[in-house]
């Protein structure tokens, strides 16, 4: 769904168009950006630029801050690691919001992802599900973050211990995490690759003339 913005002079513009305008710093704007954020977390989308803007606007408004809103973007911006998106949104949080107690806990979890710590980081996400209730497709989106590090770290990894790894997840979510992946079962282990397929062979041929050849080897006599 595209959202419109109505300008002071009548005009409406989408929000994507006006967030590339100095209208992105106007307070009028920001429910409806808001609106955007909310949307986001219900829908499965990813607007980072809204979502900077509506920090920004908080900033600059701190009487019109939400941090219920504050949360959903942060969380939204968990889920496109390893991307910096995070650090950028932290950059922008007020002294209110870094001291807010849930606030903290995300940037915890946060850092938890940066070490790629996956189990304690399910640990904590399973302490307070309710946190993540409103974003949906925040669970699929860290477990990719996991497949991604798993694929550029092992070549096989033990079967259970990536389930662990995907948050204690069950026979058949494991099942289609590897066929996404194209990675196989072979007993216990789950092969993510083999050396061959991660080494492209490259030939090289040079060409030297003679000409450019004989004085090196004059100098060598």
């Amino acid at each position: 769904m595209v959202h419109y913005v109505k300008m002071e002079d009548g005009k409406v513009m989408p929000i994507q168009e006006m967030l590339k305008s100095i209208e992105r710093y106007n307070p009028e704007h920001l429910k409806i950006i808001e609106a955007y954020v909310e949307e986001q977390a219900r829908e499965n989308q990813y607007d980072l630029e809204a979502n900077l803007a509506c920090l920004k606007l908080y900033q600059f408004n701190p009487h019109l801050m939400n941090q219920n809103i504050t949360y959903i973007i942060l969380l939204k911006a968990l889920t496109n690691f390893p991307h910096t998106d995070f650090v950028l949104c932290k950059c922008l949080l007020l002294p209110a919001q870094m001291n807010d107690e849930t606030v903290k806990e995300i940037i915890y979890l946060a850092n938890i992802l940066e070490k790629c710590d996956f189990s304690l980081f399910w640990s904590r996400v399973n302490q307070h599900p309710e946190n993540f209730q409103k974003i949906n497709g925040f669970y699929d989106s860290i477990r990719k973050f996991v497949c991604h590090v798993v694929g550029i770290t092992f070549q096989t990894i033990d079967r259970g211990y990536l389930m662990r790894l995907l948050g204690n997840v069950e026979e058949n979510v494991l099942r289609s995490w590897l066929k996404q992946y194209g990675w196989k079962e072979e007993g216990g282990l789950v092969t993510i690759a083999t050396q061959e397929d991660k080494i492209k062979t490259k030939h090289i041929n040079e060409k030297i003339e003679f000409d450019n050849l004989a004085p090196l080897m004059a100098n060598c006599l």
